[in-house]
């Protein structure tokens, strides 16, 4: 074994033990804490789960990180929290590393025995809400820079940047940015540790995000319900009207959308990104709970990756205005409305997208219906810029070191709209977006877990790529 193979496993054992000490009981009292993000908690302030997140986070943190770090928390009234710690470099360089504390509601489905709320370890897996998504991200930012510390390696000034308002679109962070931009300085590399991975077998990286709109979609025909043997076929329905609606967006068959200002010309690159996946990934799509016999909405792989990561789409996500099963009458109802989500190609400009939805549904409406659109939030897509050629062997090197297999690339589905905001501020920055969020691990849905086996590895991988740095 050469000596780089050893400080890799120096480094490796010395995050191991951190984990089973130190991260894995943080993430266990953290999971409790039902810290959801202010868009599915709007008592956040007076019901206090944030609060206690942020005392649990900054507590561990004051003990743990370097003796001269220096630490910024911003906890203005009516706006979500921020945790800064500039920790002072023996090298040039800035780099930030970021993450959030904020987390996703229950949601129903839960395996017996699992909650959202009720750590589990089974099988190497911790399940609970946000220990992936992203709980880990500030232990695992401390766990990296001090296993490096603890071998001597001199590394380049690093802020670690956590929000608590990620999952609700991000609204405080561009307030934080503007406010504290001389404590976070100028910066050269970003480490995000809030994505995904393709498998457990390698380091993975994400080279772009889509972009995401959001709304509720409301159509009135009525004052008030009336009986529907005496009203339907007079009275249109305002379900059959958002039907219309929502067809003039997308093909009722293929779910394609059709509004031009949505969609994108892919990057060759991506393609080729995209192709590479479906073939190291075989049969990846099985990774989701599908009933019985249910199947994707394309039969070719590739398609379905691209839908996934450069394509637009758009999901119903929420129902007002209809009855439960259970408690619906023979009444035809005076309204209905939807929550629509759409997510947006990497490159597409969300303030055109919402123009151009608002246009289309608005315009000539059914039955002279009232069609009224409340937009809830929106964020820009991101594409990776190029990496420089230390960054490319930083991140395969640390790949081949603990997996050994080399780093893959990947675009992501999801949208994290801090980056698009990085990308324009620091327009010079390299990027390693990252996260312990592979196959099954169910972020925002039921039986979130995340894989304690490969969340060491994983971040590993991370302090191996800083301790390659270089401006």
């Amino acid at each position: 074994m050469n000596n780089s193979s050893n400080l890799s496993q120096e480094i490796y054992s010395y995050i191991d033990k951190f984990w089973d000490n130190e991260v894995i009981p943080q993430l266990i009292d953290y999971i409790k804490i039902p810290n959801k993000s202010p868009a599915f908690d709007p008592d956040w302030e007076k019901n206090g789960h944030m609060g206690k997140v942020l005392d649990q986070a900054v507590k561990w943190s004051k003990k743990h990180a370097p003796n001269n770090s220096i630490f910024r928390i911003e906890k203005p009234k009516g706006r979500t929290p921020l945790i800064l710690i500039d920790i002072p470099g023996e090298k040039e360089g800035n780099v930030l590393m970021y993450g959030h504390l904020d987390k996703q509601p229950e949601m129903v489905g839960w395996n017996e025995g699992l909650g959202p709320w009720e750590p589990v370890i089974k099988d190497n897996k911790l399940f609970g809400r946000g220990g992936a998504d992203d709980g880990y991200a500030i232990f695992a930012c401390i766990a990296a820079i001090q296993s490096l510390k603890k071998q001597n390696i001199a590394l380049p000034r690093i802020v670690v940047l956590i929000e608590f308002c990620e999952e609700s679109g991000s609204p405080d962070l561009p307030y934080y940015m503007d406010k504290c931009e001389d404590f976070i300085g100028n910066i050269d590399l970003v480490i995000c540790l809030d994505s995904g991975a393709g498998n457990y077998e390698q380091f993975w990286t994400t080279v772009s995000l889509r972009g995401m709109i959001a709304c509720e979609l409301r159509v009135d025909v009525l004052e008030e319900g009336v009986h529907s043997g005496s009203a339907s076929g007079v009275v249109p329905s305002p379900f059959r009207i958002l039907n219309q609606l929502i067809n003039r967006i997308e093909n009722p068959q293929s779910g394609e959308i059709l509004i031009d200002a949505l969609n994108v010309d892919i990057p060759k690159k991506r393609i080729a990104e995209a192709k590479e996946m479906v073939t190291s990934l075989v049969g990846w799509e099985k990774e989701f709970p599908w009933h019985q016999n249910a199947k994707p909405s394309s039969d070719n792989s590739l398609e379905s990756m691209l839908r996934r990561t450069w394509k637009p789409t758009m999901t119903v996500i929420g129902a007002d205005g209809i009855p439960s099963i259970k408690d619906g009458g023979n009444v035809l109802l005076p309204y209905a409305a939807l929550n629509l989500s759409f997510r947006l190609p990497p490159t597409a400009d969300c303030n055109l997208a919402m123009e151009a939805v608002e246009t289309v549904l608005l315009n000539n409406p059914p039955n002279d219906a009232k069609i009224s659109i409340k937009w809830e939030k929106s964020a820009n897509g991101w594409n990776a810029p190029k990496n420089k050629k230390w960054l490319n062997q930083a991140i395969d090197g640390a790949s081949q070191a603990i997996f050994n297999t080399p780093a893959r690339s990947m675009g992501e589905g999801g949208t994290i709209p801090f980056m698009a905001m990085l990308g324009e501020k620091f327009p010079m920055a390299q990027f390693v977006i990252t996260g312990v969020l592979g196959p099954n691990s169910n972020a925002h849905g039921p039986n979130e877990f995340i894989h304690i086996p490969f969340a060491k590895k994983l971040n590993t991988c991370i302090a191996l790529i800083l301790s390659h740095y270089k401006i």
